[in-house]
């Protein structure tokens, strides 16, 4: 009884192990591929259980999503002799998983694959550009022909490329540096040509500025002349009325005047003048007549 016990147990573990080894599970995001004895049979793209022959035919999965491939960076020479150092970037999907076996078998290898389809595409397209191309929305044209050209190649992996991209695309570090001198000596030059025409500017304005100054003065010393000409003018027509109107008077108020200014209160005012001079003639008469009382006989 023991014994076929154990017979049923052994034989029921040996139907559990050879169902486990013929069945196995494709999920949604997945495709497999069945080999016999490494040698491929079918491919299963639809999700779900499926069946196999035990010990005889494996199942290998393949991702059915989108899967990326980051190339390594290389220097690329444009049509217009510039280099740029490259960083690209690639995603692709598997469309034929047996294609794909055969040809490449693993991701990784698929990667390496990819990797140096995708930078020969880029030097060979790149290499037709110039910078501005680059730069401008030509990049969309360019990343498109890069794309075309590899799907070419990569469609013999059984794989379809979904896009191409430039992650960066700098000059190197020499060349950085000299496009910065470069750059620093043309921004030098224009900034002491414009304080050269700024200079010159200045000059004329100061110029403009001086002759305007010169003119200005000029005109009011002009202005002041004439003025104090006609000023005197009419001072002397004022003193010319008023002597003619009282000759006496005028000759009075002048004498008073120049005594004013010869007599004043200092000291030290020396005169030596005639008691007869005209200079004196209202010093001791308000008529300006001489006073003959007050000389000695015979004077």
């Amino acid at each position: 009884m023991n014994r076929t016990l154990a017979i049923v147990g052994v034989v029921v573990i040996l139907l559990g192990i050879i169902a486990v080894n013929s069945m196995f599970v494709v999920s949604q995001t997945q495709q497999a591929l069945v080999l016999q004895l490494g040698e491929p049979r079918r491919q299963i793209k639809d999700p779900g259980l499926q069946l196999k022959i035990p010990f005889i035919e494996d199942a290998v999965f393949f991702e059915r999503r989108a899967l990326d491939v980051d190339p390594p960076k290389q220097q690329v020479i444009l049509s217009d002799q510039k280099r740029l150092d490259v960083d690209s970037y690639a995603r692709y999907r598997i469309i034929d998983p047996l294609q794909f076996f055969r040809a490449v078998r693993t991701e990784r290898e698929a990667r390496a694959r990819l990797s140096a389809i995708i930078n020969s595409s880029l030097r060979r397209v790149l290499g037709n550009q110039t910078l501005f191309d680059i730069l401008s929305s030509k990049r969309v044209g360019i990343m498109t022909d890069i794309r075309s050209e590899v799907n070419g190649s990569a469609q013999r992996l059984g794989i379809e490329i979904i896009e191409v991209r430039l992650r960066r695309a700098d000059y190197p570090e020499e060349t950085r540096g000299n496009i910065y001198n470069r750059m620093k000596s043309e921004r030098e030059r224009e900034a002491k040509e414009f304080r050269a025409q700024g200079f010159e500017q200045a000059q004329k304005i100061r110029a403009d500025a001086d002759k305007q100054r010169v003119v200005i003065v000029a005109e009011a010393q002009k202005q002041a002349e004439t003025l104090r000409g006609q000023g005197d003018g009419d001072a002397i027509k004022i003193y010319a009325d008023a002597f003619g109107k009282d000759a006496e008077f005028f000759l009075f108020y002048r004498s008073m005047q120049a005594y004013r200014t010869a007599i004043t209160d200092s000291d030290t005012t020396t005169m030596v003048l005639s008691p007869d001079s005209d200079f004196f003639r209202y010093f001791n008469s308000m008529t300006g007549t001489p006073n003959t009382e007050s000389r000695p006989a015979g004077q």
